[in-house]
């Protein structure tokens, strides 16, 4: 097969990009070619910016694939200028969606390809509702040959996944945990999560490549674990070297006593237990079986920064919104370090 990523170095797509090169599959990379580290040996790099929309038709125009992937489409005028530049040029086309965008709160604690798209609480998770919408009406419409793939809270060697946490310095957690600083798990810690390593989504998504019976349909990604945010935190603080000491605040108080925007994602999406039935993968990519669990992987992560000591950062504003929340919680800043 030919394929053209659409990003294909992102933390998610890395990993998905290297086992495409390794089952033999012709890969190109459009992208703007700034983490040339993670192009896989072998993929071919288009380089450009998919959001000029008029250079992108012009570097594109003499080619044509199997399939066409988009990580990094996020709205639905970029799916549609996608819809624009490859109808009649490839024979499937993957929207990379996401698992927040199901019903919260939830009707069932299980969630399949039919529990509805519903968040009415984070921006980021309707916008990928009404991309889904625009492709499956071109899909009815036009016979556009839309996948759509949704991935839940998926992590690789170079992030350290969290509830609260900083995504521009994720060591940020470790270096805390190190130093005894307390951390902050919303409510109780016991909400179910689902936390899946990028190389055993990769195995689901390669699975879907130029696979007829994916066109048309909608198709969740996830390992099988599922860990309470107890059990998590705990795990990053094994990989880290110490026992982490956490502060459980309610999530009401988390939005109302830190920046906007910060907890939209909390409550939009983590706050809510989170468990997959994923049938439908194991039925279209039979031997989909996702066998990294998080103990292990965040070690591979804790690993990977320590081999990496320039992006072993603090991130000092987030790590001062967590002083200035716990505080506010009742906790004395001067005893944080002897919280427990």
């Amino acid at each position: 097969m030919k394929v053209l990523f659409i990003g294909g170095t992102g933390l998610i797509s890395e990993a998905v990009s290297r086992l495409a090169v390794q089952r033999g599959i012709e890969l190109y990379l459009f992208n703007r070619g700034e983490r040339g580290e993670f192009v896989p040996e072998g993929a071919k790099v288009i380089q450009g910016d998919i959001r000029k929309g008029a250079e992108a038709r012009e570097v594109l125009k003499g080619y044509e694939f199997d399939v066409v992937v988009d990580w990094i489409a996020f709205t639905p005028e970029q799916v549609q200028l996608d819809i624009d530049l490859f109808t009649g040029k490839t024979k499937q086309y993957i929207f990379i969606s996401s698992a927040s965008a199901y019903q919260k709160p939830q009707r069932h604690y299980l969630i399949t390809e039919e529990t509805p798209l519903v968040n009415p609480y984070w921006q980021y998770s309707r916008d990928k509702i009404a991309c889904e919408e625009l492709l499956l009406e071109a899909h009815r419409s036009n016979g556009f040959p839309v996948t759509i793939v949704r991935p839940s809270h998926t992590y690789g060697v170079t992030a350290i996944p969290a509830a609260l946490t900083s995504w521009q310095h994720p060591w940020s957690l470790v270096e805390r945990i190190r130093k005894g600083q307390p951390l902050v798990i919303y409510g109780d810690g016991t909400s179910l999560w689902t936390l899946t390593h990028n190389t055993d989504f990769a195995k689901g998504f390669v699975g879907l490549l130029g696979h007829a019976e994916a066109i048309g349909e909608a198709v969740h990604i996830t390992s099988d674990e599922v860990l309470s945010w107890n059990q998590i935190y705990a795990a990053i603080g094994e990989a880290a070297g110490r026992e982490p000491k956490v502060v459980h605040i309610s999530t009401d108080f988390i939005a109302a006593h830190t920046p906007a925007g910060t907890a939209d994602g909390l409550i939009g999406d983590q706050a809510v237990s989170s468990v997959f039935d994923n049938s439908k993968i194991k039925r279209l990519v039979p031997d989909y079986e996702a066998t990294v669990p998080f103990a292990e992987g965040v070690k591979l992560s804790v690993a990977w920064f320590e081999r990496h000591p320039k992006l072993c950062l603090m991130d000092q504003e987030w790590s001062k919104m967590l002083d200035n929340l716990i505080g506010k919680h009742g906790i004395d800043p001067k005893l944080l370090s002897y919280y427990v």
